[in-house]
């Protein structure tokens, strides 16, 4: 019999699978709970209850997820292109980054998120949907962790440490790898 072989989709679903048994857990973003995007396709085995659909407005997306964190959740963010992802920053970078030291060690958010790079094949959808700003995020952060998804096999393992470890984490993913 031959080894059931694994796919960059399949993994990013069973980690997605595993964080929504999760009783906290919440999903937010775009296409989360409707299609338009890899990550609708990602979440088919989440429950529907645990996405809430959002409009287009990343900082307070961003914001949204602090807030749920710091009320015992575990948001799950979900940013369907790494360019618009560069709107959520502020929030990101001088709150979610920041906000255990600022605040003294009494607010220590946790906050999984998740960016894709957009493919560039068979159709290029041009600079605004296909930048990868890993290099960039990695030295703007202080304590937020950034993890590139390059390879099948590593996906379920780097989402289930992040969970263990409870650490903010946002994941790379690569959309022609789907």
């Amino acid at each position: 019999m031959g080894k059931f072989l694994t796919s960059y989709k399949s993994e990013i679903i069973r980690s997605m699978q595993f964080l929504g048994s999760k009783k906290n857990s919440i999903f937010l973003g775009q296409s989360v709970r409707v299609p338009g995007n890899l990550i609708f396709g990602s979440l088919s085995k989440v429950p529907n209850k645990k996405k809430v659909e959002l409009p287009v407005f990343e900082d307070t997306q961003m914001g949204m997820s602090i807030g749920l964190s710091l009320n015992g959740y575990l948001p799950i963010t979900c940013y369907p292109r790494f360019d618009f992802f560069i709107l959520s920053l502020n929030q990101t970078i001088n709150h979610l980054d920041k906000l255990k030291i600022i605040s003294s060690k009494e607010f220590n958010p946790f906050v999984i998120i998740r960016v894709l790079v957009g493919s560039k094949k068979p159709i290029d959808a041009g600079l605004q949907h296909t930048q990868n700003y890993t290099r960039e995020l990695k030295s703007m952060a202080k304590y937020l962790k950034v993890v590139e998804l390059k390879d099948k096999k590593t996906i379920f393992k780097e989402y289930k440490k992040c969970y263990q470890k409870k650490i903010s984490t946002l994941f790379v993913e690569y959309s022609s790898k789907y």
